[in-house]
């Protein structure tokens, strides 16, 4: 099964850190809280949001640098299922609320930022919840995903 869509993972990084990304930021200063980290798999829905949740990966995308860190968890995942790419639009509307982390994700498009910072849980997730209603968008989460599609 061949599934497309736009998807959000909530993180949460539980302590400041430095992190290096690629060559985009050899020192990116993060303040522990939770980032909304905006993409899209219009080919690979499942694999891609399994790569996400995996520990293992080779260093490809802004978020894998992210993700590797020790201190990092996935908490959440809200993803629609659909031939529409959102993304950009799902992070033009959740950085209302948040702070942008400048070009971070976002080298394949015009936006400022594919990831979000917010201080608590509860605002990364109603905010990524309402965006998808902005945008008329019915969309599901992580336990949807374990439950529903992932590979046993």
């Amino acid at each position: 099964m061949t599934l497309k869509g736009s998807y959000c993972l909530i993180i949460h990084l539980k302590k400041n850190e430095n992190i290096k990304v690629g060559s985009l930021y050899s020192k990116l200063k993060l303040n522990k809280g939770y980032y909304v980290y905006i993409g899209s798999a219009m080919n690979s829905l499942i694999p891609r949001i399994n790569r996400h949740l995996s520990q293992e990966k080779k260093l490809h995308w802004h978020i894998d640098y992210l993700l590797k860190n020790k201190n990092t968890e996935i908490e959440e995942v809200l993803f629609n299922i659909s031939n529409n790419k959102i993304e950009c639009k799902l992070a033009k509307k959740i950085s209302e609320k948040g702070m942008e982390i400048p070009k971070f994700g976002c080298s394949d498009c015009e936006c400022n930022s594919h990831l979000i910072y917010f201080k608590n849980y509860e605002d990364a997730n109603e905010n990524i919840k309402k965006a998808f209603n902005y945008l008329n968008m019915d969309y599901h989460n992580l336990n949807y995903f374990k439950n529903k599609l992932q590979k046993k």
